[in-house]
């Protein structure tokens, strides 16, 4: 039933809610506040509205003098922007053919000099395969299954697949186990059950320590150790690193005997889960090929980690109460060890080696992930110069002023904290950590709640792998948009569950009610928020500064990741289960309105398309957002007969004005 629910939901959302996608079929309106990234002449995708509006436009291009005038910061990552969207464009053959050769001279390829030169010429034009010399069949064959064939990879490719999954299951399982073992470990370490703030804050401090670990010691603790833990020890290092401080947390874990030896072991857990998280995506993507980067970094399913979790306190849950606990904090070192053990066959990122000078190796690397050499020295070659740019254009540049001094970088930084602000403040970690305790104050026995609480896990996985065709088929804010409403209903009704009389142990109307509300809260939020925080926030920002801004939204996610789950067990001791809910079901409500007037869409949009996306002010955004909310109550209930609103973006027409030669900077 959810299903035709939700398709008939997406064929009438974008009569209501018109993508902000910059090629638009109405009149476009030019500001000079909008910020686009000067880049190759591209053909629009749409015709223009008008033969006059063309004429327009050949008018302007013969008028230089009358190109908007941008600030000269936005100028700045103009050029930026251009050089790092393509670093080879303007060179001809012969110029690519003696940087490819000074380029193995330099690094000590003269082996590989033939290669490397075809790979040059290849990186610079991917679709004149005629250009090239001497090329083979097979290698002809190996470059057109890229675009024919994307799946069609070496196994290597898809065993790091593999490891990124397993990486996140460390991470979904120790997130969940602590749900089935907190309703034991309580009698052990002699806290009281009477439902006492001092219970509260025990259960809100041991619930959150990995999360004030990955979060409120941003100086020198886990998600900002990930930048120099990388640096010094290569993705593999790192992953291996967290997961082998997994493995002593859980250990730990299973061996103390009061609740302050669990919150430090839990707290050290932070270490580990807090820069893995932020690896293993980086270490895939980089990896990957460009072509099915995208799917590979969304097998960071956390949702499949929490449901085995949540499988595994069901295996424990009727041996001793003093041992079952331990058993399932403990269990949660053999997935790990699985990923200690994978990590050492498989290659180091090549960007990584490239960053420490190490071409040979990169290369080396590259061939293992690449079913030819010819692939392989193409991408090493056009890496080589995307990474040699990077580094000329951001020296001297100070990325966390950046953050928040650059107009463009701030906006993106906004919209990513927004988004992972609300993937933890719309409740779902309430139920990922709380579920069982709240099962049991619904009437469930103990069993009964870790069965159930197993549902929303299931339920959490099975909901998030149609988000991987979702996300791109109808837009991150569109997802949004039809999610958040439905998941504060979720709430509201398990909150409100709770005022249905218990009578003896055979009624089930309020179990049922609660479990039913639950499970659909899991099946609208694993296709909207699980998936759309880190999507949006991993395109958002400009490469030169991507990595820290991925750093700075995954310590706003797992900060607030925190307080939720620190503050929930006091929010249900002074409000009860209806207040408790009813409280992020309006935040559900907050975030709707916040993402319909603030939020941009970034669905398809090339780094060009997101500059020019992220460059209209934040005020300009929500007013016209306010307009159109107008325009289509006019339209569709009113019925009355309304001129369409122009776009907010002129990113056509701006092409047309602004196009210049990358190579000329």
């Amino acid at each position: 039933m959810l299903a035709p629910m939700l398709s008939v939901l997406f064929k009438i959302l974008p009569n209501l809610i018109p993508a902000e996608h910059p090629h638009s079929h109405h009149t476009e309106v030019l500001s000079h506040e909008f910020y686009l990234s000067p880049h190759n002449p591209v053909k629009p995708k749409h015709k223009m509205s008008s033969d006059s509006d063309e004429k327009n436009i050949v008018s302007l291009k013969e008028q230089p003098s009358e190109r908007p005038v941008l600030p000269p910061e936005v100028e700045e990552i103009a050029r930026i922007s251009s050089k790092l969207e393509n670093p080879l464009a303007g060179l001809t053959t012969q110029e690519l053919i003696d940087e490819a050769e000074e380029f193995c001279l330099k690094y000590s390829l003269l082996d590989h000099v033939h290669t490397f030169r075809r790979g040059a010429i290849l990186a610079a034009g991917p679709s004149h395969l005629d250009r090239l010399p001497e090329i083979t069949d097979d290698e002809k064959q190996w470059i057109s299954f890229e675009t024919t064939r994307k799946w069609k990879q070496p196994m290597t490719m898809f065993y790091i697949a593999v490891i990124s999954s397993m990486a996140a299951i460390v991470q979904g399982m120790d997130e969940a186990v602590v749900n089935g073992a907190q309703i034991f470990y309580y009698e052990r370490f002699g806290i009281p059950s009477n439902g006492t703030n001092q219970r509260a804050v025990i259960q809100g401090l041991v619930n959150s320590a990995p999360y004030l670990c990955c979060s409120i010691i941003p100086k020198t603790f886990s998600c900002w150790l990930t930048d120099p833990l990388n640096r010094r020890l290569g993705r593999r290092g790192v992953i291996f690193l967290c997961c082998v401080v997994t493995v002593l947390a859980s250990f730990w874990q299973a061996f103390t005997y009061s609740w302050p030896q669990l919150f430090a072991a839990r707290l050290f857990l932070g270490f580990g889960i807090g820069p893995m998280s932020a690896t293993a995506p980086i270490y895939t993507a980089e990896c990957a090929p460009a072509s099915i980067r995208g799917a590979l970094v969304m097998q960071w399913q956390v949702a499949f980690g929490i449901a085995l979790g949540d499988i595994v306190s069901v295996i424990f849950v009727d041996t001793s109460p003093d041992l079952a606990w331990r058993l399932m904090l403990g269990s949660t070192a053999v997935a790990p060890i699985l990923v200690c053990l994978m990590i050492f066959p498989a290659p180091e990122s090549p960007r990584w080696y490239m960053s420490r000078g190490r071409i040979a190796d990169a290369y080396k690397s590259m061939c293992r992930l690449r079913f030819c050499d010819l692939q392989a020295s193409r991408d090493i070659f056009y890496m080589a110069k995307l990474l040699s740019v990077e580094q000329e254009t951001t020296a001297g540049r100070n990325l966390f002023t950046d953050l928040w001094r650059v107009p463009r970088v701030r906006r993106a930084a906004q919209s990513s904290a927004l988004v992972m602000f609300m993937q933890q403040f719309c409740g779902v970690n309430v139920i990922a950590y709380y579920s069982s305790q709240i099962f049991i104050d619904a009437g469930f026995g103990r069993k009964a709640a870790l069965l159930t609480t197993m549902g929303t896990g299931l339920v959490n996985w099975v909901f998030a792998i149609p988000a991987m065709y979702t996300i791109d088929t109808f837009g991150r804010r569109n997802l949004l948009l039809v999610t958040l409403p439905c998941m504060a209903v979720c709430l509201l009704v398990t909150g409100m569950a709770f005022y249905i009389p218990q009578g003896d142990e055979n009624d089930t109307r309020r179990i049922a009610v609660v479990a039913s509300a639950i499970y659909l809260f899991m099946a609208f939020y694993s296709p909207g928020e699980a998936k759309t925080g880190f999507s949006l926030s991993a395109e958002a920002f400009p490469l030169y500064i991507r990595d820290f801004g991925m750093s700075f939204a995954t310590a706003v996610c797992w900060f607030f990741n925190f307080i939720l789950a620190i503050t929930f067990p006091l929010l249900l001791t002074a409000f009860k289960a209806q207040g408790a809910f009813s409280w992020y079901a309006a935040w559900c409500i907050v975030g709707t309105v916040l993402v319909f007037f603030f939020l941009p869409e970034t669905k398809a949009l090339t780094l060009e398309e997101l500059d020019a996306v992220f460059s209209v002010s934040t005020s300009k955004h929500a007013s016209y957002q306010a307009k159109n909310l107008i325009y289509h109550v006019r339209k569709l209930i009113l019925r009355q007969h309304v001129e369409p609103l122009p776009s907010m973006y002129v990113l056509s027409l701006f092409r047309k004005i602004t196009s210049r030669d990358p190579s000329a900077y």
